[in-house]
């Protein structure tokens, strides 16, 4: 039953007929299974309105705790293996995902709506480099011998936290499960994950593969509605550490949850992260840096969006110039297409929330809307959840447009004059991620840089991160760090002390 999911998979990407009535299955302890309650979730893609491409297994309590009692029987085992064992076993997932990396590219395109060229791919391309990265520090989980003497043997171990709940964004599933998933199975944890409803198909492929190299139970892939198996799953008793990547909303409500019973919690949340673009700034390469920040590549559909442009007056009007024809360029339309440069909004009701917003960034007095606007009534575009890149100018600090993360292809410029200004600009926000400075003289860009505050500030870039890094927020933008050794030593083991008395 494991290439079930492959190719059912490729089915759907050929576009065969009559899929919606295929399931597909979830892995619990090793074992490709139905809910026992709740029944089924029809899965849509948001390149043609909500269009039934599949069904998934709509899990409830009682598979909770079947998966979560799994992975407690599987934790102490995987844990005991010599830690070449676990990396061997990632380094080879990494080699499987690379081998079927389009097939996994063009099934994140059909669910998610992201563009198959300039997302879908790329994405895969940072899964398989995130598998590599951990199963190549698996042998740091170390501790440390302290010099208390030759009547005392004193050291610390690392050790894993035990039974671990992923819960997984619609946005970027592949790569966020990255984040994840090789950090906290190199550590000897094992896992229960769950993707978001709007997006599990490329997830449950993910289970798939790696499944041929781990024992059961290690790691689980349960789908199903967040407000059921979700909640289960962060309030379950043996659940040891719970990490989420979602809203900043939904975030506070895993923090409540889970804090009920002191489980540890690392929560990824959203952002309004500024860049801002100094006069000197202005060369070749700056209009492609903003296009990278604003993440419009996702439909803006990224926590670490520069959705906020503050660039100084002497040159708002070249920028702005360079910018929005930039951006007009975009190409919108079919994730699979391989012309598209900009995909689908994940569901109707992100689509609405963007389309409210933007029709309330329009109705402000002294706005300017220099691209785009409302979504398209008609033509192709029609078809599915499309938004076109846009960019309003002259935008107030106050209004809701500034303030609230939209998570769609939108973008707010402000002028400045005054350095403090444009900090206070880029402060002015319950948010904290991620930041973006632009300038020429290297010393004030990172006197800029250190006097944001966010967890990530990038200086005359605007690309993705970087495997390796600590890459989380601070404010409202959650909590822990991930992508790196350090945050997997943070987030998935704990420090414990041994003191030992030695005879004289």
């Amino acid at each position: 039953m494991g290439n079930t999911v492959g190719t059912r998979s490729a089915d759907l990407i050929d576009g065969v007929a009559d899929v919606r009535s295929q399931l597909y299955p979830m892995l619990l302890d090793g074992q490709w299974v139905e809910a026992q309650e709740g029944g089924e979730s029809e899965v849509t893609t948001p390149a043609r309105r909500g269009e039934v491409i599949a069904r998934v297994p709509a899990s409830g309590a009682n598979d909770v705790d079947r998966a979560v009692a799994a992975a407690r029987r599987a934790q102490p085992a995987w844990a005991a293996e010599h830690f070449k064992v676990r990396s061997r076993a990632l380094a080879r997932i990494a080699d499987d995902i690379e081998a079927r990396a389009e097939e996994l590219a063009r099934l994140t395109a059909l669910d998610t709506g992201n563009a198959l060229r300039t997302q879908a791919r790329p994405e895969v391309a940072t899964l398989v480099d995130l598998f590599r990265y951990f199963a190549g520090v698996a042998g740091e989980v170390k501790g440390t011998v302290l010099p208390a003497g030759e009547g005392q043997l004193q050291y610390t171990r690392r050790e894993p936290l035990g039974v671990v709940a992923a819960i997984l964004p619609w946005n970027s599933p592949l790569m966020i499960a990255g984040f994840k998933i090789p950090a906290a199975l190199v550590a000897g944890n094992t896992m229960v994950a769950k993707p978001a409803e709007d997006a599990p198909l490329s997830l449950l492929l993910l289970a798939e593969i790696c499944q041929e190299h781990l024992p059961p139970g290690v790691l689980n892939m349960l789908t199903g509605r967040g407000r059921v198996c979700g909640n289960a799953l962060v309030e379950h008793a043996d659940v040891d550490k719970v990490s989420f990547t979602g809203s900043t909303e939904v975030g506070r409500l895993v923090a409540q949850q889970a804090g009920h019973r002191l489980a540890p919690t690392s929560l990824e949340l959203g952002g309004k992260n500024p860049a801002i673009v100094f006069p000197d700034a202005v060369d070749d390469d700056l209009i492609d840096g903003l296009l990278l920040a604003t993440r419009f590549h996702r439909q803006g559909q990224s926590c670490t969006s520069g959705s906020r442009l503050l660039v100084h007056a002497d040159v708002h009007d070249e920028v702005m110039d360079g910018l929005v024809k930039k951006l007009g360029d975009l190409v919108v339309g079919d994730p699979l297409d391989e012309a598209s440069d900009m995909g689908a909004i994940i569901n109707e009701t992100q689509f609405c929330g963007v389309r409210d917003y933007i029709a309330d960034g329009c109705s402000q007095p002294g706005v300017k809307l220099a691209l785009g606007g409302l979504p398209p009534s008609d033509g192709p575009l029609s078809e599915g959840y499309y938004h076109v890149p846009t960019v309003f100018d002259a935008v107030e600090p106050n209004w809701r447009i500034a303030r609230e993360e939209i998570f769609g292809p939108v973008l707010v410029v402000t002028p400045w004059r005054d350095v403090d200004e444009a900090i206070r600009l880029a402060n002015d926000t319950n948010y904290g991620l991620a930041a973006f400075v632009w300038s020429s003289d290297l010393n004030r860009a990172l006197t800029t840089a250190h006097r944001i505050e966010a967890g990530w500030v990038q200086v005359n870039q605007g690309g993705g991160q970087v495997i390796g890094q600590s890459y989380g927020g601070v404010k409202q933008s959650g909590m822990g760090r991930e992508v790196s050794l350090e945050g997997m030593l943070e987030g998935f083991t704990h420090t414990k002390q041994v003191n030992v008395r030695l005879s004289a």
